[in-house]
C-alpha cells in the first residue's frame, strides 16, 4: 500500500522558499503555485500591459493588507498563501504584469490572466480557472459543443500580446479551466510564440474534442505539454487530452481533490500514483458515453435549458444557492414548468439518457470491485 503524504504547496514554500530560481530551477510545483496566484483579485494592483517592470509579489502582498475587506473565504486563503510566498527569497522579487480580467454575461465569458517575470529571465503566463459565477460555469459547459469558446479566443490573444512584450523563455499554465486555456492558447499561437514556449501545464483542467486535438498546433507542442490530475479527478478527465497525464496523490476525497492545496508534494515534485480511482474512471466513462450519444445541437439546447433554469433564481454565483433555498427551489420549479413542451421533453429525455448511462456503467464499476476482491483472495 502506497504511503500517504501530507506536505502540500504551502509546505513547499517553507522548504524551498529560501532558494531563488537562479539557485534552483523552475519545477512542476512552482507551476501549480503560479496557477493558484491567477485566482487573486489583482484589479488595480497590477498593470494591464505585460512587461518587466510591474510590481513584485512582495509589493502586491503589502497592498493586499489594505484591501482585505469584502473577500470570500476562498480568496482570503489565496491571499494568505500569496503573502507567505512574498516572504520567501524564491517568490518575493518575481514581477507581475499584464493582468486582464473580463466578465461578460451577454457573450457568456469569464476570463482572467496574469504574467509573472522570474529573476532567471523566464516568464510564466497564468490563466485563471473557473470562478463561482454561473456565467463562468456556463462557459465551461459550452465547451462540450463549441470550440473555441470566447475565453479560449481571449487566451490566444493574451499569450500573443504577452509574448511580444516579454523577452525570454515562456511557460504557460493554469488550474481547472485555466489549464485548458493555457493549452489552447499555446496550441493556436503563432510559430514565433510557440518556439519560445518551454512547457505548457494543465493542472486538472478539461481537455478538447478530437477535431481540435488533431490540429497542427497540438502536434507541434508534443513533449512540452504536461497534464496533472488528482486520483479522483473529474474535471481534468473531461473531454480528450493529447498529452498523457501524471496522477497526483491528494489528501482530499472525491471532487474536493480538485483543490490544488490538497495535492501532495515531496521535494520538488508531486507525489504520484499509478492510476486514478475507480470512481474517477466511472464518471469519465459515463460522461463520455453520455456526450457521445448527443449531437452538438442537442448538447447546446440541454445546456441552455439547464442554465435558464438556474438563472431564474436570480443568482450570479453558485454560492448564493445555499441562501433562501426554498424560494430558489420554487423559482427553478416554475422555470421548468414555463419551458415550452419541446424544451421540457428534451431536458427530461437528456437527463433520462444520463441516468441510463449511469446504470449501465454501475455494472462495470461493480465488476471492477469484484475483480479486486478476487485478486485479494488469489494473492493471500
Amino acid at each position: 500500500m502506497q504511503q500517504t503524504y501530507r506536505s502540500n504547496i504551502e509546505d513547499y514554500l517553507l522548504w524551498r522558499g529560501d532558494l531563488t530560481f537562479r539557485e534552483r530551477p523552475f519545477n512542476p510545483v512552482d507551476n501549480l503555485i503560479f496557477s493558484v496566484f491567477a485566482y487573486l483579485p489583482l484589479d488595480d494592483l497590477v498593470p494591464s500591459e505585460a512587461g518587466h517592470r510591474g510590481p513584485t509579489i512582495k509589493d502586491v502582498a503589502e497592498k493586499f493588507e489594505i484591501k482585505r475587506r469584502g473577500y470570500s473565504e476562498r480568496i482570503l486563503q489565496h491571499i494568505g498563501f500569496f503573502k507567505t510566498a512574498a516572504a520567501t527569497r524564491r517568490f518575493a522579487e518575481v514581477r507581475l504584469s499584464g493582468f486582464k480580467n473580463k466578465f461578460d454575461k451577454d457573450v457568456e465569458t469569464q476570463f482572467a490572466a496574469v504574467s509573472f517575470s522570474l529573476e532567471d529571465g523566464s516568464h510564466y503566463v497564468a490563466f485563471r480557472g473557473t470562478d463561482a459565477t454561473v456565467i463562468g460555469w456556463k462557459e465551461d459547459f459550452n465547451m462540450s459543443f463549441m470550440t473555441p469558446v470566447p475565453a479560449q479566443k481571449l487566451a490566444v490573444e493574451y499569450l500573443e500580446t504577452a509574448a511580444k512584450a516579454l523577452r525570454g523563455k515562456l511557460r504557460v499554465g493554469g488550474h481547472s479551466k485555466g489549464g485548458n486555456l493555457a493549452v489552447y492558447a499555446a496550441a493556436f499561437s503563432s510559430w514565433w510564440t510557440q518556439r519560445r514556449i518551454t512547457a505548457v501545464y494543465n493542472n486538472d483542467g478539461p481537455g478538447f474534442d478530437q477535431a481540435t486535438i488533431a490540429k497542427e498546433g497540438f502536434r507541434a507542442l508534443q513533449g512540452r505539454l504536461f497534464a496533472y490530475v488528482p486520483q479522483s479527478s473529474i474535471i481534468g478527465m473531461l473531454l480528450e487530452h493529447s498529452e498523457s497525464y501524471t496522477i497526483v496523490q491528494s489528501t482530499q476525497k472525491g471532487i474536493a481533490q480538485h483543490d490544488p492545496y490538497s495535492w501532495t508534494v515531496l521535494g520538488t515534485s508531486f507525489v504520484c500514483v499509478d492510476t486514478v480511482t475507480d470512481t474517477s474512471r466511472f464518471i469519465d466513462k459515463t460522461l463520455k458515453e453520455w456526450l457521445g450519444a448527443l449531437g452538438p445541437a442537442e448538447r447546446q439546447r440541454f445546456v441552455d435549458a439547464l442554465f435558464d433554469i438556474l438563472e431564474a433564481t436570480d443568482i450570479t454565483s453558485f454560492s448564493e444557492l445555499s441562501t433562501n433555498w426554498f424560494q430558489r427551489a420554487r423559482s427553478m420549479g416554475e422555470a421548468i414548468s414555463s419551458l415550452d413542451s419541446e424544451s421540457r421533453t428534451m431536458l427530461i429525455k437528456t437527463l433520462g439518457l444520463l441516468f441510463d448511462t449511469v446504470k449501465g456503467n454501475l455494472k462495470v464499476l461493480l465488476s471492477w470491485e469484484l475483480d479486486r476482491e478476487q485478486l485479494k483472495k488469489v494473492t493471500k
